[in-house]
């Protein structure tokens, strides 16, 4: 027993541990002030190689603070910021860095193919210009004023310019808007190629099933500080429970009366109740009442979580 023992030990101490990615961006316990208003209150957040982070929030809840913070555009009021183990000022590590921000404005009376040119001057090793027009999907439209463009095509000339030096690290703010389903999909697609390349993606967006499709790791602020954070699975999971919708002539007052019920809404000829433990409601629902049609469960959505998580208590 001893001796295997002692070989189980020596064995388990030759096995390589593997260290956990280290961490390519980092504000640590960050405090943004603006006069009497604090927009970041003590906020700590990581980003890692390889993945895309959802950062949400209702408006005004610090995210775009955060990624200003990121990029070297404002300073914190206390606290620290690391982007690849450095000042996020410093010129060498804002080659490496990408942004499409609301807030940007480019020259209409350029054609696209001058501002990928003139973007890609910017960095010692820029992407191709073929590969910027592929990965935007601007095929067809490089020879176009930027003003020509309609509001969705505009979005991917941004997005395009944001990989103009082939980023490790890339920020994203609404980056569909004005897009179409069709364009919409395809530029998410573009996103999980660039995380699989080992490229990191910080997203800012109000569509939550572009955060829920998206993101390996959400992370919900509100008032400055984090609220939740996790998979979507994970975040969704935050919310009262699946909902159950059917027609059925079964009582609110006995339907509420069930283990694991949070709520039961009437609508028209139907009733929407929301458990915890929706396949046991369900049962004792049949049980009670052979008639009972119509029946639909459904998982929460992330809007759900969302709002439950960030609404004033």
């Amino acid at each position: 027993m001893q001796a295997t023992a002692v070989l189980q030990e020596s064995y388990a101490a030759r096995i390589p541990t593997v260290p956990a990615p280290a961490a390519i961006a980092s504000l640590d316990n960050i405090t943004k002030r603006y006069k009497a208003t604090t927009a970041l209150d003590g906020l700590s957040l990581s980003l890692h190689p390889g993945e895309v982070v959802a950062l949400l929030g209702p408006n005004g809840a610090g995210k775009s603070t955060a990624v200003r913070l990121m990029l070297g555009l404002a300073s914190p009021s206390s606290g620290s910021v690391h982007i690849f183990g450095g000042d996020p000022r410093d010129p060498a590590t804002r080659t490496r860095v990408g942004a499409m921000l609301q807030v940007a404005r480019i020259p209409e009376t350029l054609r696209v193919r001058e501002h990928i040119d003139l973007f890609r001057s910017y960095y010692p090793r820029p992407l191709a210009f073929e590969e910027v027009v592929r990965i935007a999907q601007l095929q067809g439209i490089e020879n176009r004023l930027f003003s020509q463009l309609s509001g969705g095509q505009k979005q991917r000339v941004l997005f395009g310019l944001a990989l103009c030096g082939d980023p490790d690290l890339l920020f994203l703010d609404e980056p569909t808007v004005g897009m179409d389903i069709e364009a919409r999909r395809s530029l998410w697609q573009q996103i999980r190629s660039l995380a699989a390349r080992g490229k990191t993606v910080l997203l800012t967006t109000h569509y939550l099933e572009e955060a829920d499709a998206l993101a390996h790791r959400i992370v919900v602020i509100d008032k400055g500080r984090i609220v939740s954070e996790g998979t979507p699975s994970e975040i969704k999971s935050q919310t009262a429970g699946r909902k159950i919708r059917c027609r059925t002539t079964l009582s609110i007052d006995w339907l509420r009366s069930l283990s694991g019920v949070t709520a039961v809404e009437h609508s028209g000829e139907h009733v929407t109740v929301t458990a915890t433990n929706a396949e046991s409601v369900v049962r004792e629902m049949l049980l009670r009442d052979e008639a009972l049609s119509g029946l639909e469960i459904t998982s929460p959505a992330l809007e759900d979580a969302f709002l439950e998580l960030t609404s004033a208590k």
